[in-house]
């Protein structure tokens, strides 16, 4: 059960439309603001900070959540879960080391439906974000280091062009280059790197590729946006002196 229960779960959760249900609360549909995108970025700039940064930590958590429950309810001998909880521990389907494959495939499908649930959601015509914050949420369940070296990637794209598209799309494509990179480096058990040892995760990589192929498609509009020179550039508010 836990096999299909755990992508089921994900898409469900990565479906919920919170920049819309934000935005209305303040009286605003969000789709007809803007860039016209529910997610985070688009809030922040028609709502205001307080409520992107909510939506942000609402959609990053919409991919976190689903993703540290398929890790409890599908172990994998010999590999420790990141972030346990014990209560789901009676439900846990405990696979041997022999068939890794099949927990990774659940971990990571569950990964990108939440993914897709943000960003085809059902209940705004499968429509929905660009699946960055989201990502991120994943991303900080499966693998939390290349976060921290994501979002620096993403501070120092953004620091430099001033345009979060750029940034965006910079740390999507560095996914799957730090993928790689950590199978080259990470050590398993016996002193040899997942990748000497062929227990790199596969799955993992592929759907590195996946999802920053994924990300720079629904940024398309951004980089015709960049081409043409039309693109949004970020602005701090100036104080008033007043």
């Amino acid at each position: 059960m836990q096999l299909w229960l755990c992508p089921l779960i994900a898409f469900l959760l990565g479906s919920i439309p919170f920049g819309l249900f934000i935005a209305r609360m303040k009286g605003i549909d969000i789709r007809q603001h803007g860039s016209g995108n529910i997610g985070a970025t688009n809030v922040l700039r028609v709502v205001g900070k307080k409520h992107g940064i909510t939506c942000l930590i609402l959609d990053a958590l919409k991919g976190f959540i689903p993703v540290v429950i398929a890790l409890n309810l599908v172990q994998i001998e010999g590999r420790k879960v990141g972030i346990p909880i014990p209560a789901l521990d009676a439900f846990a389907l405990h696979l041997p080391a022999a068939e890794q494959l099949t927990g990774q495939l659940v971990h990571v499908a569950t990964a990108l439906l939440a993914i897709l649930g943000h960003n085809y959601s059902p209940w705004v015509g499968f429509k929905g974000g660009k699946g960055i914050a989201t990502s991120a949420g994943v991303l900080l369940g499966l693998m939390p280091f290349a976060v921290v070296l994501l979002i620096a990637v993403w501070l120092l794209a953004f620091a430099i062009t001033r345009y979060v598209s750029v940034a965006s799309i910079a740390a999507a494509a560095a996914l799957p280059l730090l993928t790689h990179v950590g199978a080259r480096f990470h050590k398993g058990p016996d002193g040899r790197t997942l990748w000497e040892a062929g227990t790199w995760n596969k799955p993992l990589f592929v759907f590195s590729v996946v999802i920053a192929v994924l990300a720079i498609w629904k940024h398309r509009g951004n980089i015709q946006r960049l081409m043409n020179g039309t693109e949004n550039r970020f602005q701090p508010k100036k104080k008033s002196n007043a």
